[in-house]
């Protein structure tokens, strides 16, 4: 038997003939035990239509697999392969994980900072619009984008999708076999998260959402799970996978109740090898999932109020990302019309705060071809700062920023202060406000810092002007006597205008 040789967090595919009558994702049973050295890992395998059976694995660590299938089909059952996997390839770290609670790292250990966009039914679009997302995403700076699985029906997004989901059983929209996936719609999916995944882009894949009128959103309980199983049969095995849940989970109670959520998570767990990142994503701001739960890797939520994040960081004990800070655009929707200068400081706050930021692009299109919806091209200004504020994290930011001061003592709960771990990299972002001078939360240690002046909306950086540091004079309440004594070792004085930020530096010696 010849060994395949594929690279370290690259894909590994065997693929079978077997039974093609009757319903063959329903009637017949596939799966695959990899083992290396004394390590065994069952993973999933699924039909692909055509009496073809094929299982996918992402093999973590260098050396010779081996594999064998187990099927209730005879001529499915008992197949060997193995494999020769090799070092990764250069520029692939592997899926990413959550490290130092509220941050993250490929499986590699190399930081990872996510910069995500919103692009729901791109995959559901023409190809040639699919192509143009694709070119555009080459240089707009993001790492992360969400995409649905299904297509949307909403305000819009009136148009045909691609690809039916499952297989078509009349010629309506809304007609088809839910127990029958269609493998041309799940083959052109899984294509384009792997040109994300060439691309360095995390592909944050949404299973269900309430804007339907296919029929998507109403299948039964044991349909639900079926699919779930299927999708992560096929794509568990690209490294760039992360599990959304739902976009907007609690606008479906009503048929997925509580329960339900729970137990796709679990499904999710039972069948994905590679432990992909899992959240869900609310739609009324008062109804989080409760995701301090163990199936739960991190915080997916929308809300407009940025300065929370700690508060989030605090109740989950667990990365926050708020994919729906609102959307920098003109639609009359008012999650949808803020402006390019409001989501850039809205990224600034959440990212100072040790949170993340998603962002999305809004804008009114005679033919309704809007990033947020169905990508395309970019037409506002704010992923241009947002690209940059990601360029800034890159060069001087390694374990993921901790918010400086408690969220309810003055300044910090109107003034962002962030903490590249206990002595690295300080981010002071002031936002609305303008102050004429500056100390609180600029180092006290007598050490040597290089301190530089951003101003976030034109994307410059200058050397801040060093001014001694503040002394407040004493004030007297009750028998206590405070200050007197500055609270750092140096002031900076700042022009008096507002979006700016300090970088501040330890001088490298």
């Amino acid at each position: 038997m010849s060994r395949q040789t594929i690279a370290c967090w690259d894909i590994y595919e065997f693929s079978a003939q077997g039974p093609s009558g009757g319903n063959p994702f329903l009637d017949v049973s596939f799966d695959a035990e990899f083992s290396l050295g004394n390590r065994r890992i069952k993973v999933p395998g699924f039909y692909d239509g055509d009496g073809t059976y094929r299982v996918r694995f992402c093999p973590d660590t260098t050396g010779d697999w081996d594999m064998r299938t187990y099927s209730d089909a005879e001529e499915l059952d008992g197949l060997t392969d193995g494999f020769t996997v090799t070092e990764a390839r250069k520029g692939v770290h592997g899926p990413v994980r959550v490290r130092n609670r509220y941050h993250f790292a490929y499986a590699d250990g190399t930081a990872y900072k996510p910069f995500g966009t919103t692009c729901y039914a791109w995959t559901h679009q023409p190809l040639e619009m699919q192509a143009e997302t694709l070119k555009t995403l080459e240089t707009a700076g993001f790492n992360k984008i969400r995409m649905g699985v299904f297509p949307k029906s909403y305000p819009y997004n009136a148009n045909p999708a691609l690809h039916a989901i499952f297989e078509k059983t009349g010629p309506g929209e809304a007609e088809m076999d839910f127990d029958r996936p269609n493998p041309e719609a799940f083959r052109h999916f899984e294509t384009q998260i792997g040109k994300l995944a060439e691309m360095g882009i995390e592909a944050d894949v949404i299973l269900f959402h309430p804007y339907d009128r296919w029929g998507y959103a109403d299948m039964s309980a044991e349909q639900d799970c079926r699919f779930l199983k299927y999708l992560a049969a096929r794509i568990s095995a690209y490294r760039n996978v992360w599990w959304s849940l739902a976009n907007e989970y609690d606008f479906l109670l009503n048929t997925k109740p509580m329960e339900l959520w729970h137990r796709f998570f679990h499904v999710l767990e039972e069948n994905d090898h590679l432990q992909h990142l899992r959240s869900i994503h609310n739609g009324n701001p008062a109804l989080n999932y409760d995701h301090r739960l163990p199936w739960v890797t991190h915080v997916c939520i929308q809300h407009w109020d940025v300065k929370q994040t700690p508060l989030w960081r605090d109740a989950y004990g667990k990365p926050v990302i708020n994919d729906e800070p609102e959307y920098e655009g003109n639609l009359y929707q008012s999650w949808g019309n803020i402006s390019a200068e409001e989501l850039t400081h809205r990224f600034w706050i959440t990212t100072v705060r040790g949170g993340y930021a998603g962002h999305g692009e809004t804008y009114n299109d005679p033919d309704d071809l809007i990033w947020w919806a169905k990508g395309g091209k970019l037409h506002g200004e704010a992923w241009k700062r947002i690209k940059f504020l990601r360029e800034l994290l890159e060069q001087d930011v390694e374990h993921g920023l901790e918010p400086m001061g408690s969220y309810y003592a003055f300044p910090f709960g109107r003034i962002s202060a962030g903490m590249d771990g206990e002595n690295g990299t300080r981010f002071i972002y002031f936002g609305e406000h303008q102050p004429a001078r500056w100390t609180t939360g600029l180092p006290a240690d007598g050490g040597e810092y290089d301190v530089d002046l951003i101003d976030t909306w034109a994307m410059t950086i200058e050397p801040a002007k060093i001014v001694e540091a503040h002394v407040p004079p004493p004030t007297r309440h009750g028998n206590v006597t405070r200050g007197g004594v500055a609270d750092a070792d140096f002031g900076v004085e700042l022009p008096g205008r507002p979006r700016l930020a300090l970088r501040i530096r330890p001088r490298q010696t």
